[in-house]
């Protein structure tokens, strides 16, 4: 189900510039490696790899003396530099790596002297030194920071790439991504202003506001931006939602073409592992006319061969692809659509550029042999431009064809439309007990371990819990049942492809107080307080927020136009309560109104924008808003020595163009960023700068509960420069 998107939209001029942020995150890594003289050896944490792939290139790596790169790993270290530069985040593991017997101590008893520097991302830990003491290498190394902060994935995302951060919070109770985060947008502020307001729900979310709080200056100083004195222009508020106030979403299925891409393939640090042949160079369009378009996905290899193909690592960005842009936040349902419009419509721009049935590489010669002597150098050069574009969006449209043709067996699988079948029935509440048996009947059938967690979590939440006596029944199964398949089992990386004792921590860390999303119902007695708190109040929320869209024709045309389309029905409670604070009129009925379509998924006529309303905090949505787990934030900021009464955004005139700052605090899906940009596309005067420290899935949810991870993309034993 596509959403009714105005095409006539023309991309505004960036209130909020992300681009900021990246020459922010390069000049300080160039600055760090400029303060160690001369060529070195970059020793480097795997899991970096690709964050900092997103904000500085390789070659320049090179210009500022950086020789070779090596993983930060287990095993011996060969350099021929005099200065070894570590980069890595403050990890036990990889400090006992640099010290212990593979590194500076090896390098020692080998009589090679090295100059070691250390720089821990994002701050300095005294942890690291007193282990560098304890291991007596303390004077061998010099240990500072590279302050890596927001990393911007698209124009309207910004992330901190911090995988681990929802198991930090909530399974392992370390609360540093809290300060971290509090950090990295004291930078926004520095850039652009105060926050006017913050708005937040949940716990962590109302520790992180106070930090933020703290942090602002009291009184004027010379020493203090002058940004940080007076609330922004720019920004009329930042709304902060921590991952447990809405767990419901990650454990649903993505149905947008990005997120499906996640949930199915895998999505790491915006790149994605596909079939080299997709990759490479499009072969030429058919010439035979009966063939139909000559840009369609005919020069695709079969989708089997695809399986077996080499991978190759894809970015990707709507900076060279622009297909990409218009396809992302799409119901994967309208991407069939959409690829066969613009197939005939590069078809038909084949046919204009040269009426000559010839392949597009022959086109210029062609072109050249007849028209040369009639034709300027203005016009020639119109021309090759025209072929060259028309070329890019041929290849383009043949990668995301070649994408949706492996998405789709996927989809048709009996275990992906049954597993669709029960999210839908328990967001329903329709026969839980049902339900739950079907869990039960695909744990027999050997079904995927993250999806079964999922499932049975998502009952959990919605019900208030599952019956003590089905999850006993369940454990038993997994533990016995498939027990034998895990004990026979050695690869320890498909911990969640196969069953067994292994499950037993996950299960418990699911289960446990500070997280509690599989928990029993009625409680024991013996139950910790926490996890009675903590019981989610589903059905109140469902009503309240019009999270679910009637399955009727008349519902079908509302999903259209509504959030709701990224679920096919299901609307995230995570952007339901951004629309209390930023787009009140969203919650209660469609902001955009019943339009005509063309019959290809897009508004023949669009509806007309209604300007963006003050942010005036949780007002009006107070009831629903308190029922929720988890603190109730609402802070005016009125800069130091400021006596204004109301808040800034409360004065915005109803011209002005003002950004949102979205921020999850624990990570967020890409169906909730295309929700998100879907609400921005309603309104005019506001966008939305979506911020968070990771993207996440229920997949990758699972397996960082579990402690293991899909693998660093497009990552060696060592790279040479």
């Amino acid at each position: 189900m596509s959403p009714a998107v105005d095409d006539t939209t023309t991309p505004t001029e960036s209130i909020v510039d992300v681009n900021l942020l990246k020459e922010i995150a390069k000049k300080a890594l160039v600055d760090a490696l400029n303060s160690v003289n001369g060529a070195k050896t970059l020793v480097l944490d795997p899991t970096l790899a690709g964050p900092l792939g997103l904000v500085i290139d390789v070659s320049l790596l090179k210009h500022h003396g950086v020789d070779k790169i090596f993983w930060l790993e287990p095993g011996a270290l060969t350099s021929t530099t005099a200065s070894i530069v570590y980069l890595c985040r403050p990890m036990i593991k990889y400090v006992k790596i640099i010290a212990a017997i593979d590194h500076i101590k090896r390098h020692g008893t080998e009589s090679r002297k090295h100059a070691y520097t250390l720089f821990l991302v994002p701050r300095i830990s005294t942890l690291v030194a007193q282990i560098f003491q304890e291991e007596g290498v303390l004077g061998d190394i010099t240990i500072s920071s590279y302050n890596l902060q927001f990393i911007p994935l698209a124009d309207d995302v910004v992330s901190l790439e911090r995988d681990s951060a929802f198991k930090d919070l909530w399974v392992d109770g370390d609360e540093t991504i809290i300060f971290d985060s509090a950090q990295a947008l004291n930078t926004l502020q520095k850039l652009y202003g105060l926050f006017p307001r913050i708005v937040g729900k949940g716990d962590c979310a109302g520790r992180l506001a106070a930090l933020l709080v703290r942090e602002t200056p009291k009184s004027s100083s010379s020493s203090i931006p002058d940004t940080l004195m007076a609330p922004s222009e720019r920004i009329d508020s930042l709304i902060v939602l921590d991952r447990r106030v809405d767990m419901i979403t990650p454990l649903l299925t993505q149905l947008t073409y990005e997120g499906l891409i996640d949930e199915l393939i895998g999505i790491k640090n915006s790149h994605v592992e596909l079939p080299a042949s997709l990759l490479s160079p499009p072969g030429p369009p058919t010439t035979n006319p009966a063939a139909g378009p000559s840009t369609s996905s005919a020069s695709n290899p079969p989708a089997q061969s695809l399986k077996k193909d080499n991978k190759k690592k894809h970015h990707l960005t709507t900076t060279t692809d622009p297909l990409f842009e218009e396809l992302r936040d799409l119901n994967f349902s309208a991407v069939g659509r959409k690829l066969n419009k613009v197939a005939r419509r590069l078809d038909e721009d084949y046919k204009v550029v040269s009426a000559t049935p010839v392949q597009p590489l022959s086109l210029i010669v062609v072109f050249l042999q007849t028209n040369l002597q009639s034709k300027t150098v203005a016009q020639l050069r119109d021309f090759v431009g025209k072929l060259g574009g028309l070329q890019t969006e041929h290849q383009s449209l043949r990668l995301h064809t070649g994408i949706s043709e492996l998405l789709v067996p996927l989809t048709r699988t009996e275990e992906f439309n049954k597993s669709l079948e029960i999210q839908q029935n328990l967001l329903a509440s329709y026969e839980v007990s049902a339900q739950v048996t079907a869990i039960e009947e695909m744990i027999a059938q050997g079904a995927d371990m993250q999806i079964i967690l999922r499932l049975l979590c998502l009952a959990s939440i919605t019900s208030g819990g599952i019956k003590a006596k089905n999850i006993e029944n369940i454990k038993r199964e997994i533990l016995q049942v498939h027990g034998l398949i895990h004990l026979v089992s050695v690869n320890l990386t498909s911990i969640l492809k196969s069953y067994g004792y292994n499950h037993l921590p996950l299960l418990l860390s699911l289960a446990s107080p500070s997280l509690g999303i599989l928990i029993p119902n009625p409680l024991p007695s013996n139950a910790p307080p926490g996890l009675a708190t903590s019981k989610y109040p589903f059905a109140l929320v469902r009503k309240s927020l019009r999270m679910l869209i009637d399955d009727t024709p008349e519902g079908m045309e509302e999903i259209e136009n509504d959030i709701s389309f990224t679920y096919s029905g299901y609307a995230p409670i995570s952007v339901r309560l951004v629309q209390c604070v930023a787009q009140k009129g969203g919650v209660i009925s469609n902001p955009a109104e019943k339009s005509v379509n063309d019959g290809d998924g897009n508004s023949a006529q669009p509806h007309a924008k209604v300007q963006a309303h003050p942010i005036v905090g949780w007002k009006g949505f107070e009831d629903v808003v308190a029922v929720i787990p988890g603190e109730t934030v609402d802070i005016v900021q009125h800069g130091a020595g400021s006596r204004a009464p109301v808040a800034p955004s409360l004065l915005q005139t109803r011209e002005a163009s003002t950004t949102t700052v979205v921020f999850f605090l624990g990570g967020c899906t890409y169906t909730e960023i295309a929700a998100l940009r879907w609400v921005g596309r309603q309104n005019k005067g506001r966008k939305f700068l979506i911020a968070t420290t990771g993207i996440v899935s229920g997949v990758s949810i699972m397996e960082s509960i579990a402690g293991v991870g899909r693998a660093v993309i497009g990552t060696t034993k060592a790279a040479a420069i």
